[in-house]
């Protein structure tokens, strides 16, 4: 039964006469508008979202807490007056991003003499996103920071809903996912203007979409990923493969279907022409990523060599030294998860993170690693179930992992560690 209000049963002669003809029905038309409004938009996210948000709030809050006590670290010990809060995200590779943003791959950066040709190992899906917004809010790192923080929000919900398909406890399995996530050593690296928010906020979403069978939107959003980082390639091939589990038997289906598969490519041949248009390399984007972070091709074996002797032998700083003893960590964690889901007959997800560990693993070293745990969407649902099966997966992790991220945050801000 509906309920109705007082306008709308109100007699026709009796609302003429208490108003001007047309004001109670254009009044009426105002107030169910608003409502229908506010309703939309409470729809679009269920309680189980909500609690997820409230939870990457509360994380957001608790590193601009670290940022702030780093920014007092970051002058040095002897400093008299902190560093500008702002400072403390402009780190590494994001004086790339904003050099992209501001001056294109190849323009000229007053007072900075990079290798220009360098810029191109970033793809410009992040650049692109960041020249927008700074366009409105007029502050790059700003800018950087807010596309972190919608992005990241964007991608904790769709963490949450992925967690928790199929099952009775998907709401608490939903939150653990995301809490494993943000507390996770590398978090910090959603949070700073980097890639890893705005890649998660169009990968996990078309996971999502493909885990439905919706294939159009899986085809598009992981298109989105692919303008923003080379692990778009590795998430398309993985669809590809979900696309064709699911199609068992059901060939004809999958004719008609199939075409949205391809979408990903799209952007990633884009680039490639417009690096051969500048360039006459369409593979440039690889080969500054030699020439500037030693990307060049070595077996696992040689790397796993390399890295450890970066890592032990006293040939790097202190903090460098570490970052090295926390990509072999990374590692192994990989390679774990890659034999579990293998195991577990989880071929779609299998391709994605091996092609991943066998990008990062045959470079001269292993870099990068611990960052791209955070795109590993399969480690942080696999924790959650296992912590709602084992009590005690939960407290080891709170107590052991989850203060790393702090120091990490702490190292990465104050400009100690480059992840």
């Amino acid at each position: 039964m509906t309920t109705t209000t007082s306008i709308d049963t109100a007699p026709p002669a009796a609302a003429s006469t208490r108003h001007p003809i047309g004001e109670t029905p254009t009044g009426a038309r105002q107030v169910r508008g608003r409502g229908d409004v506010r309703r939309r938009l409470r729809g679009l996210l269920t309680p189980a979202d909500r609690q997820v948000l409230w939870i990457y709030l509360l994380t957001r809050l608790a590193l601009v807490a670290v940022s702030y006590v780093a920014s007092w670290l970051a002058p040095g010990p002897d400093a008299r007056t902190p560093a500008n809060w702002l400072s403390v995200w402009e780190r590494w590779d994001w004086g790339h991003y904003q050099a992209i943003a501001e001056h294109g791959y190849f323009g000229s950066s007053p007072g900075v003499d990079p290798a220009l040709v360098d810029r191109v190992a970033f793809f410009p899906g992040f650049p692109l996103a960041l020249r927008a917004v700074h366009a409105v809010v007029g502050n790059w790192t700003v800018a950087g920071l807010l596309i972190s923080l919608v992005s990241g929000a964007v991608a904790v919900v769709a963490l949450g809903r992925l967690a928790g398909l199929g099952r009775a406890d998907g709401p608490l399995a939903g939150r653990r996912a995301v809490t494993f996530l943000l507390l996770s050593p590398s978090a910090i690296f959603l949070a700073a203007g980097y890639t890893e928010s705005l890649f998660l906020a169009f990968a996990l979403p078309a996971w999502l979409a493909a885990r439905r069978h919706h294939w159009a939107l899986a085809g598009a959003l992981a298109a989105g990923a692919t303008t923003v980082r080379i692990s778009g390639v590795f998430l398309a091939a993985a669809l590809v493969v979900e696309f064709l589990l699911a199609h068992r038997g059901r060939w004809a289906g999958a004719l008609r279907s199939a075409p949205w598969c391809l979408l990903p490519a799209l952007p990633i041949a884009g680039y490639l022409g417009y690096l051969w248009a500048r360039t006459g390399d369409p593979m440039a984007w690889k080969h500054a990523q030699e020439r500037g972070w030693h990307r060049e091709f070595h077996w696992p074996h040689e790397a796993f060599l390399n890295t450890w002797r970066a890592a032990f032998d006293n040939l790097q700083t202190t903090g460098f030294a570490i970052g090295f003893q926390l990509e072999l960590l990374a590692v192994t964690v990989g390679v774990a998860l890659l034999t579990v889901l293998l195991l577990r007959h989880r071929w779609a997800e299998a391709v994605y993170v091996g092609l991943t560990l066998w990008a990062l693993t045959t470079s001269y070293w292993f870099f990068s690693v611990p960052r791209a745990t955070l795109l590993w969407w399969p480690l942080w649902i696999g924790l959650a179930h296992w912590s709602l099966r084992r009590a005690w997966v939960r407290e080891a992790y709170l107590l052991v992992v989850a203060p790393l991220m702090v120091v990490l945050a702490v190292m990465f801000t104050s400009g100690r560690w480059a992840g």
